[in-house]
């Protein structure tokens, strides 16, 4: 029972959902020893160190090879994402995210790829210099111009299980009935010393996403992973 976590602020309701549900001691007791960036998630789980989490949605193309599971329950922009950005006037990837740095080189963008709660800081950064000092924005948001150009959401992540399946599949059908959750503010504040965000920036930031993956959102992991093909970008692997 072996779960691994995204430490970013995107997983905030997952979390608050999980604290309340009836979990395995097993489950319980590996749930907070797995934290990290997702691209390090994608090595856990590639190499079996892991049985579940939620990985990059590029890693999740060896579901087949790699016999797991790629569920229906995933990190989904449907507009601005604000957390994934390139900011132009640099160059470089994110050692923290496969899937955002091929979703650079599939929109064609030059710039370097910054992801998570340190983009969300960056982007409220530059928000703020905009408003008080008539500063320019300089960066763009990658999951708006991903649905700008295709018109559908975009999956950044995908929760992905090895093992313990029929555990996981009760869960994941309990988390998606979830219309909406709502974070105790004991969460909110400590997220909020932890993080440097405020706490309604943190509200702000969550409405954004949403975490079942419809029918639209199927439709936006095919197209990403048909241009992956056509532009020979390899999803991560074990060796």
């Amino acid at each position: 029972m072996r779960f691994g976590k995204i430490d970013y602020l995107n997983l905030l309701p997952f979390e608050v959902f999980v604290r309340a549900y009836p979990k395995l001691s097993q489950f319980q007791l590996f749930y907070n020893k797995k934290k990290s960036y997702p691209a390090h998630l994608n090595k856990e789980f590639l190499f079996q160190r892991i049985d579940a989490g939620f990985i990059s949605s590029i890693a999740a193309l060896r579901a087949k090879k790699e016999r797991f599971q790629a569920t229906n329950i995933g990190i989904i922009a449907r507009k601005r994402v604000i957390s994934v950005i390139c900011l132009p006037e640099e160059r470089g990837d994110d050692y923290q995210s496969a899937t955002s740095n091929a979703l650079l080189r599939v929109l064609g963008l030059k710039g370097r790829v910054l992801i998570g709660d340190r983009a969300l800081v960056e982007v409220l950064q530059q928000e703020q210099n905009f408003r008080e000092k008539g500063k320019g924005v300089t960066y763009l948001d990658m999951g708006e111009k991903w649905v700008q150009k295709e018109h559908l959401p975009f999956v950044f992540g995908r929760l992905c299980v090895r093992e313990n399946k029929e555990f996981y599949a009760k869960l994941m059908r309990a988390f998606a009935k979830k219309k909406k959750i709502k974070i105790p503010y004991f969460m909110l504040k400590n997220t909020e010393s932890k993080s440097g965000v405020e706490a309604k920036e943190i509200l702000n930031y969550l409405q954004v996403l949403s975490y079942v993956i419809d029918k639209k959102a199927w439709f936006g992991v095919e197209r990403f992973y048909r241009k992956l093909r056509i532009l020979g970008i390899k999803p991560p692997k074990r060796f």
